[in-house]
């Protein structure tokens, strides 16, 4: 026994909060704190990651890719690297384009970032070259929020229902979902868009003596509305506005472009005009599975992303919820909705599956612990766990942490030191209730905590030091991962004071007085004396004075032959090493990439022959292809900017696999095994075709990245093409591709400025003719 005026801290605390009436209401608080956190801590399928990135469109219509770069990519990258707090900025250079990105460190705050990025841009607008034609740069912020929770496709099987019908339907579902609690920006993918189409006949323009120019000047001047001010009579005011807008096809159809010989030209006599679809630029169909009935459906997808903050799971609930009500009210009976995501559901599968496990986690510890002890001591211990678990997550939630794969993760992982401090106590309580037979608990349990007090507070800082490391790593991985060290080390240090303070007094309420008896008659009381011989059978051997030197020998030699063959295991292939192991997910997606000028027309036809491959496939249920354009985008897609392809040579597959549970195979197998096929038919198109799957942790790039410098673009080139042949040529290296921009085929029309002037026709009159056509 320890005398209390030689007691730590750890002892002292135990001798207060034993019998102090403090401490039921202080375990009461801690469990209540952990029902709110469970019941308000959004639930989402990634965890948040505080890392802006932007990107800065900057349109030079008609430039070369080398003007681009030299008069806007260039300076404006010098321009944003100037911002504090910049990670990386990165620009492509395109024919009348140039996207500078921009990614800010870890941890700055977006909005700060966002107030950085826009200053710097405005109060350096001269680094533009003026009179040139370059326009005002357009900001686009990105974050893990405007990855889409949930997709909706729309198709119909009628063939008398259009992509354009399909679009008009999912405009009215758009401005219902934007009313739905936590949505944040719900957007249309396909479609061919809505407009007034005016198609001019040059031979009645002729005739009539009628240029393009004054079409478009009298269109603008006829499509104006504007407030001119008020007149006041008879004490009331009224509001005057002159105009209005044009607001349908037959008033621009009437509409007065000149008068020729007194006589008015209206723009029906020289022009059809019709409100319809536009021209198709990019093409979404809805592809079913042979097993679903197959078959291919114009299609167009509504994305709904959640506002930062919010539980994915509600919000998807509730948009759900919302669609079901429209059904044949704002949604035709014709029209059929496929829900082709939905990561509140399986941010939901997730976290149950995660509780599960913790559950089942603490349930064995609590079993070996009544094997061991007992089952007073074991109720002890599982009580004191499940205080420390709900606390923990309490101090999750007030972090900054939502419930996802990794916080949960963290919890799990951290579950086996966790209940270390509880055993440990328990246990020195029961062993003192064997050496002091006749002391009461009150007297004993201060003593006994004291006596594992130091050790155990040293060993919760050695954890703890061990495990904080990883909340520093740079890049992605840093705040992707920082769950489970800050998770883990608050849950420590939560565990350690739950030992100290909680377990003491559940030890005095319900551990028996004494165990004298047990100890006077000398018979077995627990599972750990039953099986004391055992124990002595295996370690006399190794302690005897004889030969116990020789067995401890042999012994370390057996452990070293163990170390080493394990570390063979990985060299020779048998043991893979990766960072993360792969997650069986019930999707992932094709990338399609043709050659720089492809119409979209091609594209879509291998889009058309890599689905009826897909369609074959037994655990695919159905996929959506886009054709010059970019499916709704993913956190891997996000990382990547896949939102940025567009054009007619870019193609992307959306392809959705049955669920988990009913099918054999696991996602990465069957991402796998469908690679070579598709990769067949698209070398018979000249198609790059990448089998892209959703990482189980952070998103990169790629696995493999090189990045070449050089002083000049045509070197740079040579070189990748060089470290492009020796990627292809090593083995298990797949989906290669780099980041050049081919340049698509095109023709440029000289005019001759001098013939031009001589007959009185501007340079800007040939272009907007041209264009017009």
């Amino acid at each position: 026994m320890i005398p209390k005026q030689t007691m730590g801290v750890s002892g002292r605390i135990a001798a207060l909060f034993q019998s102090a009436q403090i401490t039921p209401l202080l375990a009461l608080v801690a469990l209540l704190l952990g029902i709110f956190a469970v019941l308000v801590t959004p639930r989402e399928e990634e965890p948040q990651i505080n890392v802006t990135m932007a990107n800065v469109l900057v349109p030079f219509p008609g430039a070369s890719v080398r003007d681009v770069e030299q008069m806007v990519a260039t300076p404006g990258e010098q321009v944003l690297s100037q911002i504090a707090g910049i990670e990386h900025v990165m620009s492509v250079s395109r024919p009348g384009m140039a996207v500078l990105t921009v990614q800010f460190k870890v941890g700055v705050p977006r909005t700060e970032a966002l107030v950085r990025l826009h200053d710097t841009i405005r109060s350096n607008a001269d680094w533009l070259p003026k009179g040139l034609g370059v326009m005002e740069p357009i900001i686009k912020p990105k974050s893990i929020d405007d990855v889409p929770i949930v997709t909706l496709t729309l198709y119909s099987r009628d063939a008398g229902t259009s992509a354009y019908d399909l679009e008009r339907v999912a405009h009215s579902i758009e401005a219902d979902l934007k009313r739905v609690h936590g949505t944040r920006e719900v957007q249309t993918l396909g479609g061919p868009g809505r407009a007034v189409l005016v198609e001019l006949d040059p031979g009645r323009m002729a005739g009539s003596g009628v240029t393009v120019q004054e079409l478009r000047q009298a269109l603008q001047s006829a499509n104006l509305g504007l407030p001119v001010g008020e007149l006041i009579a008879g004490n009331q005011s009224v509001a005057i506005e002159a105009g209005p807008y044009l607001a349908q096809a037959s008033e621009v159809a009437d509409l007065m472009v000149s008068v020729r010989e007194g006589r008015p030209v209206f723009l029906k006599d020289v022009a059809t005009v019709r409100d319809g679809p536009l021209p198709a630029s990019r093409y979404v169909w809805h592809g079913l599975s042979a097993q679903s009935g197959g078959g291919e459906y114009a299609a167009v997808t509504v994305a709904v992303t959640k506002k930062p903050g919010e539980n994915a799971i509600d919000v998807a609930n509730a948009v759900m919820a919302r669609v079901a009500q429209l059904r044949n009210s704002v949604i035709p009976e014709a029209v059929q909705v496929a829900e082709t995501r939905n990561y509140g559901a399986s941010a939901n599968d997730k976290a149950q599956k995660l509780i599960q496990k913790l559950l089942l986690a603490t349930a064995s510890v609590v079993a070996l612990v009544f094997l061991a002890l007992g089952r007073r001591e074991a109720a002890i211990v599982g009580s004191a766990v499940m205080l420390t678990l709900t606390v923990t997550l309490f101090a999750s939630w007030a972090w900054g942490f939502t419930l996802n794969r990794v916080s949960l993760f963290a919890l799990i992982f951290s579950i086996g030191i966790l209940v270390d401090d509880a055993i440990v106590v328990v246990e020195n309580i029961h062993r003192h209730q064997q050496l002091f037979p006749g002391k009461r608990l009150a007297e004993i349990i201060p003593g006994a905590v004291d006596e594992v007090g130091g050790p155990t507070i040293l060993a919760t800082l050695t954890v703890i030091a061990a495990l904080l490391p990883m909340a520093f790593v740079s890049g992605l991985m840093g705040p992707y991962m920082s769950p489970i060290p800050i998770n883990a080390s608050m849950g420590m240090l939560l565990s350690l004071a739950i030992a100290f303070v909680v377990t003491p007094w559940l030890a005095r309420l319900w551990m028996k007085e004494s165990h004298g008896d047990h100890a006077s008659t000398g018979q077995p009381t627990g599972m750990a004396d039953k099986i004391a011989p055992l124990f002595e059978r295996v370690f006399k051997p190794l302690l005897d004075d004889k030969r116990g030197g020789r067995n401890r020998g042999l012994l370390g030699l057996g452990i070293a032959g163990l170390i080493a063959l394990s570390l063979v295991l990985p060299a020779t292939g048998l043991v893979l090493l990766k960072m993360l192991p792969l997650d069986n997910k019930s999707e992932f997606q094709v990338i399609v990439d043709m050659p720089a000028g492809t119409p979209v027309e091609k594209t879509a036809a291998v889009l058309h022959e890599l689905g009826a491959y897909l369609a074959g496939v037994p655990e695919v249920t159905d996929y959506q292809a886009y054709a010059g354009t970019a499916a709704p985008i993913n956190f891997n897609g996000l990382v990547r900017q896949y939102y940025l392809r567009a054009g007619g040579e870019v193609g992307d597959i959306q392809v959705n696999l049955v669920d988990k549970h009913q099918r054999s195979d696991q996602s990465h197998a069957i991402a796998t095994r469908v690679r070579p096929g598709l990769q067949q038919i698209g070398l018979r198109f000249g198609a790059n075709v990448k089998v892209v799957e959703v990482p189980p942790g952070p998103p990169v790039l790629s696995p493999i990245v090189a990045e070449i410098y050089g002083p000049d673009a045509e070197g740079r080139r040579a070189v990748a093409r060089a470290v492009r042949a020796v990627f292809e040529k090593t083995g298990n290296v797949v989906d290669v591709d780099d980041s050049s921009i081919a340049s698509a085929p095109r023709t440029v029309l000289l005019v001759d400025r001098r013939k031009a002037a001589l007959l009185g026709v501007p340079q800007q009159a040939i272009v907007s003719t041209l264009r017009a056509g």
